[in-house]
């Protein structure tokens, strides 16, 4: 049976802020070319129907932490807080699994990047799963500590929020659609990037929750990850479409 190493926990998690902060340098100024900023003359070489891509690339971040599990004996089952916090992990993944890759209408996806998001998805998923399985250490009342609580909270509004913006991005497009248009409800009234700031929230609400190093440099890596690319995204609308809302913001209501 695997033990908990303290030593690796530290160490993956710090190479996963390394990361974040190579994203951020890599992307702050130039957006990821997939999707609206793919380059018009790239041809359509290497590429993926974007349903199987999506389900390639998020299926490790379910796989792995479950397979972590079930190779613990015994199995661990307490306490209670540990063994939803693994919940929490697994039910985002499950969505972006096996719900999300069959409902949307994105572009092919470049095999490269699909090749380094799966590589990410097996790190970030043995990360978080390895340390919640065998190393986290909770009391047994921490379904009421504050942190947890007002953790999951920011959890659930998160995904919601995630959810529903994606739902409003796919209605934008009808079948076989490649157009991009103008999102609209939701909380798109407020900012460009709906979906990129529930996904944030989602995952900082996770790291409250669970007040591990794993979890906060997941959250940090996912606010360096897709908050530049939510920038993009709000200058693309502002330069593509001359009726875009000049009232909303890039990624936070009313700030930035």
């Amino acid at each position: 049976s695997m033990q908990c190493f303290p030593s690796l926990v530290l160490a993956l998690s710090s190479l996963l802020g390394a990361l974040a902060l190579l994203q951020l340098s890599l992307y702050l100024r130039v957006p990821s070319r997939y999707g609206k900023h793919e380059e018009r003359l790239c041809r359509p070489r290497g590429r993926l129907p974007a349903r199987c891509a999506w389900f390639l690339q998020e299926l490790p971040s379910f796989l792995v932490p479950a397979l972590l599990l079930a190779l613990r004996s015994p199995p661990r089952l307490e306490p209670l807080g540990c063994r939803l916090l693994c919940c929490l992990f697994c039910w985002h993944y499950f969505y972006r699994t096996f719900i999300y890759p069959f409902f949307t209408r994105g572009r092919p996806f470049p095999l490269q990047l699909l090749f380094f998001g799966t590589l990410f998805c097996i790190y970030n998923g043995f990360l978080q799963g390895y340390y919640l399985i065998y190393c986290a250490e909770y009391p047994n009342d921490w379904c009421t500590d504050i942190r947890f609580t007002s953790g999951l909270l920011l959890f659930l509004m998160g995904m919601g929020i995630n959810i529903h913006s994606d739902l409003l991005l796919r209605q934008l497009r009808k079948p076989g659609e490649v157009t991009y248009k103008i999102p609209q409800g939701g909380l798109f009234t407020y900012v460009s990037g709906a979906n990129y700031f529930g996904e944030i929230v989602e995952w900082f609400g996770f790291a409250i929750a669970t007040w591990s190093l794993p979890a906060f440099a997941f959250a940090f890596f996912t606010l360096c990850c897709i908050g530049p690319r939510a920038y993009h995204h709000h200058r693309y609308y502002l330069k593509t479409f001359t009726d875009y809302p000049k009232s909303r913001k890039a990624l936070i209501p009313f700030v930035f």
